[in-house]
Protein backbone atom coordinates (compact mmCIF):
# COMPACT_ATOMS: atom_id res chain seq x y z
CA UNK A 1 0.00 0.00 0.00
CA UNK A 2 0.85 3.59 -0.75
CA UNK A 3 -0.19 6.12 1.10
CA UNK A 4 0.99 9.22 2.68
CA UNK A 5 -0.71 12.32 4.71
CA UNK A 6 0.99 15.46 4.72
CA UNK A 7 -0.02 19.10 6.40
CA UNK A 8 1.79 21.90 5.33
CA UNK A 9 1.76 25.25 3.54
CA UNK A 10 1.80 26.49 -0.03
CA UNK A 11 4.94 27.58 -1.18
CA UNK A 12 3.44 29.47 -4.61
CA UNK A 13 0.10 30.11 -6.31
CA UNK A 14 -1.26 26.62 -7.22
CA UNK A 15 -0.61 25.87 -11.25
CA UNK A 16 -3.88 24.88 -13.36
CA UNK A 17 -4.07 23.40 -16.67
CA UNK A 18 -5.96 20.88 -18.94
CA UNK A 19 -4.30 18.06 -20.41
CA UNK A 20 -4.30 17.52 -23.95
CA UNK A 21 -7.31 14.86 -23.52
CA UNK A 22 -9.45 18.32 -21.64
CA UNK A 23 -8.19 16.49 -17.99
CA UNK A 24 -7.75 19.50 -15.33
CA UNK A 25 -4.52 19.34 -13.16
CA UNK A 26 -3.70 21.47 -10.64
CA UNK A 27 0.10 21.30 -9.16
CA UNK A 28 1.13 23.37 -6.58
CA UNK A 29 4.05 22.90 -3.74
CA UNK A 30 3.81 22.43 0.07
CA UNK A 31 6.29 22.79 2.96
CA UNK A 32 5.98 20.47 5.50
CA UNK A 33 8.28 20.91 9.00
CA UNK A 34 9.60 17.98 10.70
CA UNK A 35 9.15 16.90 14.17
CA UNK A 36 12.23 17.11 15.34
CA UNK A 37 15.07 19.45 15.76
CA UNK A 38 18.61 18.90 14.89
CA UNK A 39 21.30 18.83 17.02
CA UNK A 40 21.36 22.76 16.73
CA UNK A 41 17.57 23.14 17.03
CA UNK A 42 16.49 23.83 14.07
CA UNK A 43 13.51 22.00 12.22
CA UNK A 44 14.11 21.34 8.92
CA UNK A 45 11.70 21.44 6.24
CA UNK A 46 10.70 19.04 3.25
CA UNK A 47 8.95 20.37 -0.23
CA UNK A 48 6.47 18.27 -1.90
CA UNK A 49 4.55 18.77 -5.08
CA UNK A 50 1.29 18.25 -4.93
CA UNK A 51 -0.85 16.78 -7.98
CA UNK A 52 -4.82 16.93 -8.11
CA UNK A 53 -6.63 15.73 -11.41
CA UNK A 54 -10.50 16.41 -12.21
CA UNK A 55 -12.65 18.70 -10.09
CA UNK A 56 -10.50 17.98 -7.10
CA UNK A 57 -7.92 19.86 -9.07
CA UNK A 58 -10.38 22.73 -10.21
CA UNK A 59 -11.36 23.02 -6.34
CA UNK A 60 -7.77 23.53 -5.47
CA UNK A 61 -6.79 25.88 -8.75
CA UNK A 62 -9.92 28.14 -7.44
CA UNK A 63 -9.51 28.41 -3.38
CA UNK A 64 -6.14 27.76 -2.99
CA UNK A 65 -3.11 30.75 -2.83
CA UNK A 66 0.18 30.96 -1.85
CA UNK A 67 0.99 30.05 2.20
CA UNK A 68 -2.72 28.46 2.83
CA UNK A 69 -2.43 25.20 4.68
CA UNK A 70 -3.75 22.01 3.67
CA UNK A 71 -3.76 18.53 4.25
CA UNK A 72 -3.01 16.59 1.48
CA UNK A 73 -3.72 12.47 1.19
CA UNK A 74 -2.73 10.48 -1.74
CA UNK A 75 0.18 8.01 -3.21
CA UNK A 76 3.85 8.89 -2.71
CA UNK A 77 5.81 9.14 -6.20
CA UNK A 78 9.45 9.95 -6.29
CA UNK A 79 10.53 11.54 -9.59
CA UNK A 80 14.38 11.94 -10.94
CA UNK A 81 15.28 14.69 -13.07
CA UNK A 82 18.16 16.92 -14.25
CA UNK A 83 18.57 20.08 -12.93
CA UNK A 84 20.19 23.13 -14.58
CA UNK A 85 23.94 22.06 -13.82
CA UNK A 86 22.71 18.71 -15.34
CA UNK A 87 22.95 17.11 -11.72
CA UNK A 88 20.77 14.30 -11.36
CA UNK A 89 18.14 14.99 -8.13
CA UNK A 90 14.63 13.35 -7.22
CA UNK A 91 11.13 14.65 -6.23
CA UNK A 92 8.89 13.77 -3.90
CA UNK A 93 5.52 14.05 -6.14
CA UNK A 94 2.30 13.51 -4.30
CA UNK A 95 -0.82 12.21 -6.36
CA UNK A 96 -3.43 13.74 -4.01
CA UNK A 97 -6.99 11.56 -3.50
CA UNK A 98 -7.90 13.87 -0.81
CA UNK A 99 -7.41 17.74 -0.15
CA UNK A 100 -8.53 19.17 2.86
CA UNK A 101 -8.45 22.80 3.10
CA UNK A 102 -7.23 24.11 6.62
CA UNK A 103 -6.81 27.86 6.39
CA UNK A 104 -9.53 29.83 7.31
CA UNK A 105 -12.28 30.63 4.67
CA UNK A 106 -13.36 34.45 2.85
CA UNK A 107 -15.83 36.36 4.62
CA UNK A 108 -18.63 34.51 2.53
CA UNK A 109 -17.20 31.14 1.43
CA UNK A 110 -18.40 28.08 3.47
CA UNK A 111 -17.96 24.06 2.85
CA UNK A 112 -20.89 22.03 1.66
CA UNK A 113 -20.78 18.44 0.16
CA UNK A 114 -17.18 18.43 0.37
CA UNK A 115 -17.12 21.51 -1.68
CA UNK A 116 -16.37 25.39 -1.29
CA UNK A 117 -19.47 27.24 -2.26
CA UNK A 118 -20.88 30.89 -1.78
CA UNK A 119 -23.26 30.98 0.53
CA UNK A 120 -25.41 34.11 0.96
CA UNK A 121 -28.13 32.94 3.61
CA UNK A 122 -24.76 32.01 5.66
CA UNK A 123 -26.57 32.81 10.03
CA UNK A 124 -24.68 33.03 12.59
CA UNK A 125 -25.29 31.07 15.38
CA UNK A 126 -24.94 32.02 19.07
CA UNK A 127 -23.39 29.12 20.40
CA UNK A 128 -25.28 29.34 23.87
CA UNK A 129 -28.89 29.11 22.15
CA UNK A 130 -27.82 25.42 20.77
CA UNK A 131 -29.54 22.32 22.23
CA UNK A 132 -26.40 20.57 23.46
Amino acid sequence: MNKIVLIGNLTNEPDMHTTPNGVSVCRFTIATNRRFADASGNRKTDFFRIYAWRKLGENCGKYLSKGKKVAVIGELQAQTYKDKQGETRISLDVAADEIEFLSQKSENATVAGGRITEDEDFTDVNPDKLPF
